[in-house]
């Protein structure tokens, strides 16, 4: 019995082993076979859906479980400071970038509109372009996996290929639960899985590479997360699809338009992002009803193309070698102002910004076809006075069709050809008349041309001084009135009788007013396609410029032939601004309307300031008024009682003169900003904003109350980040559509 109670032990023994070493042999087997799929996968870039599900088939489904696909989200890089800075697009546009992505057709063609519209991604070249300005396209990445970079706390994506890799060896390390898996990336970069919740990345030693050894972990290790919800990164909010108005924004002198000399573009981008922000808080009400979208910003360039016309070259030439970037900074900026001064770059800047706004009007239209909206267009600095140039010398002859709009333009191009070829006719130079078609010249064109321009298009020297000398001598026989005639036709009378200036001697001359135009009187504004609905301009010298030009007075009754809304908006201490509304009512003097804060208040250091200064009034008047009744007593000559009694009642009865308040000075301006309602009300502005007031000053802050000097530059150049100025474009622009702001929270 023990004898066979021996020899079954020793079987079961001996089926133990056996079984044991079964089950290694397929273990190691599992393990050869799942380290070479890891090998061709670190090698590769396949997508691992393709692949991932073959190899893993004897493994335990419920192990597999615990791994999930990572979410991705696409970015797109940005130079910001002379360095890459990748900034996430928002959660809509980046789906829509993936469904375009994962669709089944071809992505190599696909252009998917992201940023409101203003910017298309062609994923086949994974590139970003702005749709409406000109802008250096953009690279644009499907982001999975980030690492924190060197210098600051920002985290940058890895290539997707790169990320391919990452994702497939976490997917193994997750379903085999073995970690420490270690990766090399394209630029012999160390990056080290540790555990689901620490993962880092290596620089590569320098001088490992001279022998053909390996990177070794070494220096300090970069964090690396996987997801974009790991990192923390501002996602923006998507806009609203539907566009209810649409505003375009002149920038003034010189390529940046802040203290942080941004571009134009990167300004209007901070005013369309306040405004969306406050359409949120200000405008909930009609939102949660679908009443409103969002009001669409657009900005306009001028300076790149007035200065791409050769005159930096000039200028450069005689331009002194002393203080070099001060006077860099004055060729690039303040001279802009007397371009526009100098009929011919007037004409170039003028020409540019109608040109600009009718070109992005139209490109707007073409990818918003049911845009039903108002147009209204907002003027910084220079940019203002441009505006109101262009505004003041429109004609209301704009009409309602579209087919004969294109039919008058085209039209007027082909008698402004036939002129061309009968000038050239006249001065024996018709075999040129196929080259200026070539390129697209006409009479006008052919004007602006300097001797530069036209040698540049292989026209002989002696034709050139023939066409600049008759163009020359034909602008001189016309003269300056026959130029005014030509450029405001029918309107001239109307506007020299609106617009009123003191040039006669003796004030009884019928041509008084007759060479003083609006704007330059050799300058021909182009028309706009459009009716603006509102004129916004912010720290405008529009009042200084036609002062200088030799206006005095502007007619109450006189308003913009096409625009119905004129908004003068500025800073208390912008040095730049200039008021509108003492031209139209010189003889009376009263304060422009004070803008309100955008949270429903006036500011705390503006109300205490005025609560004391109400006080120390009230506290004069009664001092006042007891001393004036102490003297009263004592230069009283003696009565009887009763007759006292009566002059006491008749002196009782006599009103006390009020007494006159005393002007404010210069640091108590900001005061009485705003007259009372009733006030207000008697005030007649004119129709130049359609009977509304036209001046609107902000509210200064409690710090820049203390020295107005130390912020004169800052106020200039404080009104793409003002709530307060936001808002009150936003306010006028929706109440034109019957809508108005909910109730202010304080």
């Amino acid at each position: 019995m023990v004898r066979s109670q021996g020899t079954n032990s020793n079987s079961v023994c001996e089926n133990i082993s056996l079984s044991l070493f079964s089950f290694t042999c397929l273990l190691e087997n599992t393990m050869s076979s799942v380290g070479q799929q890891q090998e061709q996968l670190s090698q590769s870039d396949l997508s691992p859906s393709s692949n991932s599900s073959s190899s893993f088939e004897i493994i335990d489904m419920d192990a597999a479980n615990l791994y999930e696909p990572v979410s991705p989200h696409w970015f797109y890089c940005k130079i910001i400071d002379s360095k890459e800075t990748w900034i996430p697009f928002n959660t809509e546009d980046s789906q829509q970038l993936e469904e375009a992505y994962s669709s089944e057709t071809d992505c190599n063609g696909r252009v998917v509109p992201t940023d409101g519209g203003r910017y298309d991604v062609h994923l086949g070249e994974r590139t970003r372009y702005a749709v409406y300005w000109d802008e250096l396209a953009s690279e644009v990445r499907r982001c999975t996996w980030f690492y924190k970079g060197d210098k600051d706390n920002k985290y940058v994506p890895y290539s997707e290929s790169f990320s391919q890799q990452l994702e497939e060896t976490y997917m193994l390390a997750v379903t085999l639960d073995e970690w420490k898996k270690k990766l090399e990336s394209p630029n012999r970069e160390i990056i080290i899985l540790h555990n689901p919740k620490l993962m880092v990345h290596y620089h590569p030693v320098a001088g490992s590479d001279e022998w053909g050894s390996i990177p070794t972990e070494q220096g300090r290790p970069r964090t690396v997360k996987r997801g974009v919800e790991n990192i923390s990164v501002d996602i923006p909010c998507g806009e609203p699809l539907q566009i209810d108005h649409l505003v375009f924004v002149v920038h003034g002198i010189g390529p940046a338009c802040d203290l942080r000399f941004r571009s134009i573009v990167q300004c209007v981008n901070d005013f369309r992002g306040v405004s969306l922000s406050l359409l949120q808080t200000h405008f909930k009400k009609a939102q949660e009803q679908q009443q409103i979208g969002r009001v669409e910003f657009l900005p306009v360039n001028w300076h790149s193309p007035l200065h791409s016309t050769g005159v930096d070259v000039d200028l450069r030439r005689i331009t002194l070698p002393s203080i070099n970037r001060l006077r860099h900074f004055t060729n690039d900026t303040i001279l802009d102002v007397f371009f526009y001064n100098s009929p011919t770059y007037c004409q170039t800047i003028v020409d540019t910004v109608a040109s600009e706004m009718n070109r992005i009007y139209s490109l707007f239209l073409q990818r918003n076809p049911n845009f039903k909206g108002g147009v209204s267009i907002a003027g910084h600095s220079l940019g203002s006075l441009i505006l109101f140039d262009l505004l003041t010398n429109q004609k209301d002859l704009l009409e309602d069709n579209d087919s004969e709009k294109v039919t008058q333009r085209v039209v007027l191009d082909q008698e402004d050809t036939l002129g061309l070829e009968e000038d050239l006719k006249k001065l024996q130079l018709s075999e040129f008349c196929s080259l200026f078609k070539k390129e697209k010249m006409d009479k006008t064109a052919l004007a602006l041309c300097t001797d530069r321009d036209l040698q540049e298009m292989g026209i002989p020297l002696g034709p050139r001084k023939k066409i600049l000398n008759y163009f020359k001598n034909r602008e001189n026989t016309q003269g300056i009135k026959q130029n005014q005639q030509s450029v405001l036709g029918e309107n001239l009378p109307a506007l020299s009788e609106k617009f009123k200036g003191c040039n006669s001697t003796d004030g009884a001359g019928n041509d008084d007013y007759l060479d003083i135009s609006i704007g330059q009187a050799s300058v021909k504004y182009p028309r706009l396609i459009y009716k603006p609905d509102i004129f916004f301009a912010f720290g405008s010298p529009i009042g200084m410029f036609l002062t200088v030009r030799g206006l005095k007075r502007i007619d109450p009754s006189y308003k913009l032939p096409t625009c119905k809304g004129f908004f003068n908006i500025y800073h208390p201490f912008d040095p730049v601004a200039y008021r509108i509304e003492p031209m139209v009512v010189p003889g009376v003097e009263f304060e422009p309307m004070l803008i309100p804060h955008h949270k429903g208040r006036k500011r705390m250091h503006l109300e205490l300031r005025e609560g004391l200064t109400r006080m120390s009034m009230d506290l004069k008047n009664n001092v006042l008024s007891s001393l004036r009744m102490a003297w009263k007593s004592f230069t009283r000559t003696p009565y009887p009682a009763l007759q006292a009694t009566e002059a006491a009642a008749a002196d009782e009865s006599e009103p006390e003169p009020e007494p006159i308040p005393e002007k404010p000075s210069d640091g108590q301006a900001g005061d009485s900003l705003v007259a009372d309602k009733e006030e207000t009300a008697s005030i007649n502005v004119g129709m130049l904003n359609g009977g509304q007031r036209i001046d609107y000053v902000l509210q200064e802050k409690p710090i820049e109350s203390f020295n107005e000097y130390l912020f004169a530059l800052q106020s200039h150049l404080c009104y793409w980040e003002s709530e307060d100025t936001v808002l009150l474009v936003l306010k006028e622009i929706y109440q034109t559509q019957g809508i108005f702001l909910d109730q202010p929270t304080q």
